[in-house]
Order: structure tokens, then sequence, then C-alpha cells
């Protein structure tokens, strides 16, 4: 019998290694900003955590993002849970960065540091996706073309 074969999509180990090193680059910014913050114990327990939040928040409306793409099985209020935790963690680290008694340089690294985090958190979670979606797609193409054999 002849198979068609089906055509998978793959990201390139160049891709995924580019991906890994800028959120490595970007989790060892912060952390090293974090670190080295001046002040109370509490401001950097407070930026930490805001980091962090940030972080999940920006995974799960990634996950959430994708998930609605095929259609909308989540309710209204889960909607808005996603997107208020991510607004919500965003803001108020953004209001807790800005109103910190630290120079405009070091706000400016902080603050850059956590964005490019929180971009390279949404790249990786797309990358992450899409290998696992290709590998899903692969596993189905290798079942259809063993079931075909059988036949």
């Amino acid at each position: 019998m002849s198979h068609t074969p089906v055509l998978i999509r793959r990201d390139t180990r160049a891709w995924k290694a580019q991906v890994w090193i800028a959120f490595g680059t970007a989790v060892t910014l912060c952390g090293s900003g974090l670190a080295w913050l001046p002040g109370q114990g509490i401001d950097r327990a407070f930026m930490v955590m805001g980091y962090v939040f940030c972080l999940m928040a920006a995974f799960v409306l990634a996950k959430f993002v994708r998930d609605s793409e095929a259609c909308t099985a989540d309710t209204p209020l889960w909607k808005l849970v996603v997107w208020g935790g991510f607004a919500l963690a965003m803001s108020l680290t953004g209001w807790g960065l800005w109103h910190m008694e630290i120079s405009p340089p070091y706000k400016a690294f902080l603050g850059v540091s956590w964005l490019f985090l929180i971009s390279n958190a949404f790249t990786l979670a797309k990358t992450l996706r899409d290998a696992h979606e290709a590998d899903l797609a692969e596993a189905r193409a290798r079942r259809a073309a063993a079931a075909l054999d059988t036949h």
C-alpha cells in the first residue's frame, strides 16, 4: 500500500536552543538584579514574589490563549481570572518597581530584565506547546500507518 507522508512541522534545534538560552539569560539577569537589590529585605521579597507571580501568570495566559484557539470551552469567569491575574501581576510588580527607592539605572535594569523574562516566557511556552503538538501528530500518524499496514 502507498502511504502519503504527513508533514509535521517542528522547530529547528537552533531555534529551541535560542529560546532556552534567552529564557535562561532572562532568569539570570532578573535573579542577579534581585539578589543585589539595595534596600530592605522586604523590598527584595516583594519583587521576587512579583517576578514569580508575573512569570506564572504569563505561562497560564499563554496556555489559556492557545487552548482557546480551537474552541471556547472555558467559562467567562475563568477568562477573567486568567487575564485579570496577568494584569494584576504585571501592574502590581510595575507599581512596586516604580515606587522603590533605588537609583533610576537600577530601576531600568530591573524593568528591562523583567519585561525580557515575560516575553521569553511566552516564547518558551509556545515552543514547548508546538513540540508537544508535533509529538502528538507524529504519534497519530504512526498509529494510522500501523492500522493501514494491518488491514
